[in-house]
């Protein structure tokens, strides 16, 4: 099986196996599913981050309003009534007004953090360092569990217009935001590897051989980007050390420098006939007067 670490830009995403039979067509989709559902956890996980401390969303004509306005307006969050947390709740207010505030008490709170770090780590990036590769499953595992404990603490479901809901039921609509600019497309998505483009009409063998063994770094893409831009020789974290260890070279050269006091030399222990006139018995001798 060939393992391929993927990347995006610099930054390192997931492992993945793959045999070198394997059609590129195929390869490159299973890498923009894993690649975009690791994006939908994270999109999960930050909502319901929000949803634990200020409870279910707001509808889209109430958000960012005032109670004063909310009141003026009549208008009414009727599934805010409905989609209450189990075990009662307690109000905390949304600063930013895209919540309404009813959030779970301390227990359910609890669930929805402890599940929201299991899901995190399932898809974490530090299963590159660890050398364990991510596969499909292990992302709809992840959203199985944020699933499951959105059910525990709302039993009676969320709003049809909660992102948390519409994520679970891919109904989720980023356009206009940061997050779409992240996700990329089965269609659109293109991998790169030693600044070649790993071409969907060909195989996986074409490029690296028949080595099974082989590990390579490939780097996703949308299409019609163009090649990635070449990676660094040494990495940010190496060029701070370097530029650190230079800083303090220059001030023990600084402090070298303005330690050149040649008054030493005076002295009797700097004197380099010292021992000769010792033996000849010269030693003090004074050719004044007394």
């Amino acid at each position: 099986m060939v393992l391929l670490h993927v990347k995006r830009g610099d930054e390192s995403q997931f492992l993945l196996q793959a045999p070198g039979s394997t059609e590129l067509e195929e390869l490159t989709v299973q890498v923009a599913r894993v690649y975009n559902g690791r994006l939908k956890v994270q999109r999960v996980c930050s909502e319901m981050e929000e949803l634990a401390e200020h409870g279910v969303f707001l509808p889209p004509n109430m958000q960012g309003l005032t109670d004063d306005q909310i009141e003026d307006l009549k208008l009414k969050d009727e599934w805010g009534e409905k989609c209450v947390p189990s075990a009662g709740s307690v109000f905390k207010k949304d600063d930013i007004g895209r919540r309404n505030g009813q959030a779970p008490n301390e227990k359910m709170k609890q669930v929805l953090k402890k599940t929201i770090e299991e899901a995190k780590a399932i898809i974490s990036k530090k299963h590159v360092e660890a050398n364990v590769c991510v596969t499909m499953e292990m992302v709809k595992d992840a959203l199985d569990q944020l699933r499951g404990a959105v059910m525990i603490v709302y039993p009676m479901g969320l709003p049809p217009y909660d992102p948390i809901r519409m994520e679970f039921e891919n109904k989720e609509d980023l356009s206009g935001s940061q997050a779409a600019l992240s996700v990329i497309s089965e269609s659109e998505a293109q991998l790169w590897w030693a600044a070649k483009e790993l071409r969907r009409t060909k195989k996986l063998s074409d490029y690296v051989g028949k080595n099974e063994k082989t590990k390579i770094i490939v780097k996703i893409q949308r299409r019609g980007q163009g090649a990635p831009a070449r990676e660094p020789i040494i990495s940010s974290e190496e060029q701070k050390q370097l530029m650190l260890f230079y800083h303090r070279r220059q001030e023990e050269l600084k402090k070298l420098e303005e330690n050149d006091d040649d008054s030493c030399l005076n002295s009797p222990w700097a004197d380099n006939t010292a021992l000769k006139r010792h033996f000849h018995g010269v030693k003090d001798i004074k050719w004044r007067p007394r």
